[in-house]
């Protein structure tokens, strides 16, 4: 057999290891900079596939309770840390503009549920929100429902995930990670007393409510964090009953209620395929029944009106249309158009009320409501002012109601709240979130261009800069990209940005394909054999933002989390000097070994999105842009590279192998710096200010690379 490249084959340097444990040492007692980065050991690690060995010389990282792992992460962090020094007070500076730029003692929109109106609100110094109620009636008094500050006393990391009030009020599930691996445990707090039931369900993924108020349903994960088994909990109970386990590795399950409050779903959900199974919320102890057998490619979900269930579907068109059935017959025979499909408009989801419904919809790139009167059969589409924005439903509880609320936002306008009047078709601001500080969006502007791919494509971009910037190439840039799962990267409101705006810096961000911005078919055109197109999109874009004199290759930093880091890794194999410094945050870069393992999270259901290496034909393609594999000795920008020691996402093994080797092979002298978050997960830190801080650095590592050191 051969030796393949997709390992790494490069020489040990034990003497710069040695150097580096020295001025480890030294460190402490005041020494001078350190002669060199830390050097990972090589162990060689040979994986025999299709004809070929793959040798992976840092696989040993993987060994999470071996203590020279951390010894070597904890020297990675102390080397980051030491080469960023000279911006420890820019750092401070921008953490100061971002936290001066927070309401820190503020509180969302009431909404209401029932008889109560629920909000959060957050006080200054503290790092969670703090879950309240009142009773919706003149004059009542707060009700801490959880305060996360409390909750996470004795945690470096804290994150709620499902929540949800009971119907009578008198009971709130929840559910708490407090690692960052994402990985909750359900508990179920009295709201009259205050006090904790002793009901404790670990591993939980999703939760609804019955409509007795005592019966809770969730569904558990397994090894491979995988959602995959149904429960009923009856409060107080000593055992558990097991509705259903979903034995095929490529689906996860979750359970949710209709907003009619009537009825209970079970989604079963793969990349392309989908089930659904339904039971009457009145009913917990009655048999969950089939909405349509799965059936491979025909993706679906459901909702509750009247006496039909309204099913967005598939059959019939990539950009899914809306269907009605009668409950007693969901058979395809029955159904009963309601919004065709159109191929330029992406119908994304919709959200039913009493009498009209809101349907959530993508055309042009960008996100759209259109409002749906059930009883007329007539519609109606908001319109938004700006060139490239985000949207969302916002908390909309009451199934009897005459308005929608929803958030909209952009990267020049900060998050705001509407309220949609269904009858008079009037629209209010509830809240628009204040920025302290002086910002006054309309000292920036915001754009939206394309760039032209290689095959013609245009490529929406879109940008943020301040008034007054100039087009002649001298500009700074930092471009985003993400291009994955279907998953649109839309332009939210972000305080941290305006402090690169506010230093003559464009902010940017490509729409590529494989991500949703333009419905289905682009989340296909960037997916498993075409997936090399979300990478020379985005190298089409740089090139564009280049060429058009937005800015110049030695101001232009590029950047990309998760399946984005893929990207970024992927790119800078391709065009390393596309660019003069990047970013790549928990960055999925090692994916041939990643998605050879199937006992890792994601592996198994993603091999819909990335294609399976156990097969030829899905190495041949992995191969031919996994980041890690395809490292070589040539010269790279300066790079940032971050991750969490307890992602469940992406493993901290991927960049930090992708680091040890790259160390070997570049040949340039730009810095190369891993950030090891020892406490937190895929998201980072938990804490808003904490988080903040690490803003703060990236965005001194960014800004000092293109000669901004202020």
């Amino acid at each position: 057999m051969k030796t393949s490249l997709a390992g790494d084959c490069s020489a040990l340097v034990p003497l710069l290891g040695l150097a580096f444990a020295l001025w480890l040492t030294l460190t402490v007692v005041g020494a001078a900079p350190p002669p060199g980065p830390p050097v990972a050991k090589k162990i060689p690690h040979l994986t025999p596939l299709h004809g070929v060995v793959l040798v992976d010389h840092y696989f040993w990282l993987r060994e999470r309770s071996n203590s020279a792992v951390l010894t070597h992460l904890k020297s990675e962090n102390a080397y980051t840390e030491a080469v960023m020094k000279p911006t420890a007070k820019f750092q401070k500076t921008l953490y100061k503009e971002m936290v001066g730029r927070i309401k820190e003692t503020d509180r969302t929109v009431p909404y209401p549920k029932g008889q109560y109106l629920y909000f959060s609100r957050t006080e200054k110094g503290k790092q969670y929100a703090i879950l309240c109620r009142t009773k919706n009636e003149p004059g009542a008094n707060e009700e801490v429902m959880l305060d996360g500050n409390q909750e996470a006393r004795g945690h470096k990391y804290f994150a709620i995930g499902a929540s949800e009030v009971s119907d009578d009020g008198h009971l709130l599930a929840f559910a708490v990670d407090t690692t960052g691996f994402r990985q909750y445990t359900l508990q179920v707090k009295d709201l009259r007393t205050g006090k904790m039931l002793a009901d404790r369900i670990e591993k939980v993924g999703s939760l609804t409510w019955g409509a007795d108020s005592r019966t809770l349903f969730y569904t558990v994960e397994d090894e491979a964090k995988r959602q995959y088994r149904l429960y009923r909990h009856v409060l107080g109970a000593p055992r558990d009953v097991l509705l259903y386990e979903e034995k095929d590795e490529m689906f996860d399950l979750g359970v949710g209620r209709s907003r009619s409050g009537a009825y209970l779903f079970l989604g079963a959900t793969s990349k392309t395929t989908s089930e659904y199974r339904y039971l009457a919320a009145d009913q917990p102890d009655g048999e969950w029944k089939v909405v349509l057998p799965r059936e491979a490619g025909h993706e679906y979900d459901v909702d509750h009106h009247g006496d039909r269930f309204y099913i967005r579907t598939n059959k019939g068109g990539r950009n899914f249309r809306l269907v009605s059935a009668p409950i007693a017959d969901l058979a395809q025979k029955n159904w009963r158009e309601e919004i065709p499909h159109r191929p330029n408009v992406m119908l994304s989801g919709s959200d039913f009320f009493s009498d009209f419904c809101v349907l959530h919809e993508r055309e042009h790139g960008l996100p759209q409501l259109t409002v749906l009167d059930l009883n007329t059969r007539t519609t109606k589409r908001l319109e938004f002012p700006e060139p490239a924005y985000d949207l969302a439903g916002d908390h909309n509880e009451e199934w009897v109601t005459g308005t929608f609320r929803y958030s909209y936002q952009s990267f020049i306008t900060p998050r705001s709240v509407y309220e949609y009047d269904f009858a008079s078709g009037e629209t209010v601001l509830l809240k628009r979130t204040e920025v302290p500080g002086g910002y006054r969006p309309e000292d920036f502007q915001l754009e939206r261009v394309h760039a032209k791919a290689a095959d013609g494509t245009l490529i929406p971009v879109s940008l943020a800069s301040k008034r007054g910037v100039p087009r002649d190439g001298t500009a700074p840039l930092l471009l985003d990209g993400y291009g994955a799962y279907g998953l649109p990267n839309d332009v939210s409101f972000s305080v941290s940005i305006l402090s690169l705006l506010d230093r003559g810096m464009i902010f940017a961000m490509a729409h590529i394909r494989g991500g949703g911005e333009l419905g289905k078919a682009w989340h296909d055109q960037g997916r498993m054999e075409k997936k090399t197109n979300t990478f020379n999109d985005f190298i089409a874009a740089a090139d564009f933002l280049v060429a058009e004199k937005f800015t110049a290759r030695d101001r232009f930093v590029i950047q990309g989390g998760s399946a984005g880091g893929l990207l970024i890794g992927a790119v800078l194999n391709q065009r390393p000097d596309l660019c003069k410094a990047a970013v790549l945050e928990v960055p999925f870069v090692d994916v041939i070994n990643t998605m050879l393992d199937e006992s890792l999270p994601l592996t198994v259901t993603e091999f819909e999105e990335w294609g399976n290496p156990k097969e030829k034909a899905g190495y041949e393609r992995l191969k031919t842009y996994c980041p890690y594999t395809n490292l070589a000795a040539r010269d790279y920008p300066a790079m940032l590279v971050k991750t969490s020691f307890h992602d469940s996402q992406v493993m901290y093994w991927e960049p930090a192998k992708y680091v040890a080797k790259l160390r070997t092979l570049k040949t340039d002298t730009n810095p190369l710096l891993l950030q090891v978050n020892l406490s937190a997960g895929h998201g980072g830190a938990s804490g808003r200010y904490d988080f903040l801080r690490e803003t703060a650095f990236s965005f001194a590592f960014v800004l000092t690379q293109v000669g901004v050191k202020k």
